[in-house]
């Protein structure tokens, strides 16, 4: 026949320390499935529980392993082939006898003295694991189906999910591929900016330059027109030139003629100058023959006078 269900409970599954074998380690974070099964060719009993994906117990209970109780709600089987001691703690202690029913507990295994005892207890713990097993079957069977359904639909979604992760890998490599080229274009950009910035600050000075050209451009303009409004007038500055002209000529003449006259003058002063000299000489000879007449006329009225006093 093979491998039965005999029935399922929910359960907290722990596992001992491996280095201290003192401590507690959940396995599950929560309450999760605990199934038992029965081969009858073998006469074993089988504890699987699975978290998800997790198998968590897969432990085959022969008839040398004990469940022992540790509290009214906890109980713990050592597996040599696991190499580990598991513990299975229920919310009700009914749970906790139905479970350590499967192999016995060590309360109940001192109570019997023969294998025939032995024996008769097994089979009657079987015949009511049977019963129980038959009332569990058909939601075994749905629950069975829930879980391949529930199977496929995971498979389903973990397919679309690897077509999703690969397609969003394509899509991260065309974005990245694009981030890329966005990067290039931006540098470009940036790099364009730039000059037309430098372009910008170059037609700013041209237009400031433009301004000052078509101020000096004003400027010219207003000169031109001065310069036309001074044209009109140019003819008769011209007479008036030429007028002029003639007067400077005229002027140049009389000046020539000033020029010689000044010349005789000044030949005439120097002649009169030369005069003055020499008469300026002859007049400081004849000043000194005249001093020397007037010393001897002094001398003959001294003469006179003393000539007179004599008489």
């Amino acid at each position: 026949m093979g491998e039965q269900p005999i029935f399922t409970t929910r359960a907290h599954v722990f596992q001992i320390d491996p280095s201290t074998k003192k401590n507690w380690v959940p396995a599950s974070k929560q309450a999760v499935t605990v199934s038992y099964f029965y081969d009858v060719t073998r006469n074993s009993y089988r504890i699987i529980s699975v978290d998800g994906a997790k198998v968590i117990i897969n432990s085959t209970i022969t008839p040398n392993m004990t469940f022992t109780k540790t509290s009214q709600k906890f109980g713990q089987w050592a597996d040599s082939r696991a190499n580990t001691v598991f513990g299975l703690g229920f919310s009700s202690e009914q749970q906790l006898t139905k479970a350590s029913s499967v192999n016995g507990t060590d309360d109940e295994k001192a109570s019997h003295t023969g294998p025939d005892t032995h024996l008769k207890s097994e089979n009657d713990k079987l015949k009511i694991a049977l019963t129980q097993s038959a009332a569990n079957v058909k939601k075994w069977e749905i629950e069975l189906q829930a879980l391949r359904e529930s199977n496929a639909r995971l498979t389903s979604a973990l397919q679309e999910s690897t077509a999703s992760v690969e397609q969003w890998k394509r899509q991260f490599s065309i974005c990245r591929d694009e981030n890329d080229r966005l990067r290039s274009k931006i540098d470009e950009l940036e790099e364009q900016c730039s000059e037309i910035n430098r372009e910008k600050e170059k037609n700013t000075q041209l237009k400031r330059r433009i301004e000052e050209l078509e101020s000096e451009l004003q400027e010219k303009e207003t000169e031109l027109k001065d310069l036309r409004k001074q044209s009109e007038i140019i003819p008769q500055l011209m007479s008036e030139c030429e007028y002029v002209s003639e007067k400077l000529e005229a002027a140049e003449r009389d000046n020539q003629n000033l020029e010689d006259k000044v010349l005789s003058l000044k030949t005439d002063v120097e002649e009169s100058q030369y005069r003055q000299r020499h008469l300026k000489g002859e007049l400081r000879s004849f000043l000194e023959v005249l001093d020397g007449k007037i010393d001897d006329l002094h001398d003959f009225r001294r003469g006179l006078s003393k000539l007179g006093t004599d008489n």
